[in-house]
């Protein structure tokens, strides 16, 4: 059997040694240690859930990669593209490529009785995947395109529905200015929420033919792509794959292809997204620097309480290495127990936010209303191994003082 383990353990659990006057230094150091594991857990886990979510929300939208005419617009009134390409519809049998749909999007301001307000609808195909929207439907369902007759059904924000007062069932007049306003009615099929304002006080969808004709456009005639991938983590893989496949293609009229993706349609959100992700490391570090300390004054303590067992230990021929070892292990038994209370509670505080959502945070500000939970085993893992290691190392500084005890000086103070 292990001496060194059995001392540890020994002196850790025995009754006699929990009435010891530095008990109750060693329970404010493993609170410590558990409350800054517990932040550590919180952070990652909110910071993972937010950067998540806003990403889902996003690609929702635009979805993760967009084969659009290459000029200089930025605006959302397009240049059309040919439906008729030869990576339509068969780039999704792509390894990667989850989706390919087609989509048009045009400006135009809504009128009701007693408002007004401005917003863009994006046309959607026959072949749009509604599952974002279905996820996010809050009243009235998805509407049916037709390649054949238009569907004058719409589906509207939550947001625009309020500031309208509009329900599902309502009609509404839209106008579109070109060299005239022209008018196009609209009925409500249903209303969604994403709580990102920024794009739902924005977008309306419905059916692509309405733009085609308002725009007069030829059949055929679209404002781009939208690809959807398997992974996000291999976007920057796969907007590469696609440039290959569709990147090279020419328009009749001679132009190219562009294929971008959103973190390039969105730069200005994702740099954001990068931002938070630099504060949460600056966290853990300062987290993992507090634990360090705490489990340096809590060995500190345990060596100056235990001198005389040292000097008895040193007496008898233990080496210097062996007395180390005994306290590395207390060491090892104290953060393992501060470890557990804190994934109690720091787990313990996420499931909460996670199914009641007591933290809220300003829409306008952060694109949603609440802190979001990411359950990662992973994460939790490497924060527990992460925080126990590093840990452990640094208290290899403090154990150094045994060898300067002299035992027999220890003794006779006794």
């Amino acid at each position: 059997m292990n001496t060194e383990f059995f001392i540890a353990k020994r002196i850790t659990f025995d009754k006699k040694s929990k009435q010891s006057i530095s008990r109750p230094i060693i329970r404010i150091c493993i609170f410590g240690i558990s409350l800054g594991l517990a932040v550590m857990i919180i952070s990652v886990a909110i910071v993972v859930g937010f950067r998540h979510e806003i990403r889902k929300k996003i690609i929702g939208f635009g979805s993760h990669i967009q084969i659009v005419n290459y000029d200089l617009n930025a605006s959302f009134e397009t240049s059309p593209i040919s439906r008729k390409q030869h990576f339509y519809p068969s780039l999704d049998s792509i390894k990667g490529v989850k989706h390919i749909q087609v989509f048009a999007t045009k400006p135009g301001i809504i009128k009701t009785k007693t408002d007004i307000q401005g917003a863009i609808v994006k046309g959607v195909g026959s072949d749009f995947d509604w599952s974002f929207f279905n996820e996010n439907l809050i009243d009235g369902n998805s509407f049916t395109v037709n390649d054949t007759v238009k569907t004058n059904e719409v589906l509207i924000s939550k947001y625009l529905s309020l500031l309208l007062k509009l329900k599902v069932g309502d009609k509404f007049i839209m106008y579109f200015i070109d060299k005239r306003p022209r008018p196009r009615s609209f009925i409500v099929s249903g209303i969604y929420e994403t709580s990102l304002e920024e794009f739902d006080r924005q977008f309306i969808l419905a059916d692509i033919g309405h733009i085609i004709k308002l725009n007069n456009w030829e059949e055929d005639e679209i404002s781009g792509f939208e690809v959807l991938i398997d992974n996000y983590d291999d976007i920057d893989y796969m907007t590469y794959a696609v440039r290959n496949i569709a990147g090279s293609t020419f328009n009749e009229d001679g132009q190219t292809l562009q294929v971008i993706n959103i973190k390039q349609k969105y730069p200005q959100i994702f740099d954001w997204l990068n931002l938070v992700d630099k504060n949460v490391w600056i966290i853990l570090g300062l987290m993992l620097i507090v634990a360090a300390f705490n489990m340096i004054s809590g060995l500190l303590i345990l060596i100056l309480d235990r001198t005389n067992m040292i000097g008895i230990l040193k007496a008898i021929g233990t080496k210097n290495r062996s007395i180390k070892n005994i306290f590395l292990y207390q060491s090892a038994f104290l953060m393992i127990k501060a470890l557990f209370w804190g994934n109690i509670i720091g787990l313990g505080i996420c499931w909460i936010q996670h199914y009641f959502k007591v933290l809220k945070l300003d829409q306008t500000s952060y694109f949603i209303d609440y802190a979001p939970i990411n359950f990662n085993a992973f994460h939790i893992v490497i924060l527990n191994v992460g925080t126990l290691v590093i840990t452990m190392i640094i208290l290899l500084l403090p154990s150094i003082i045994i060898s300067n005890i002299n035992p027999v000086k220890t003794i006779r103070f006794n």
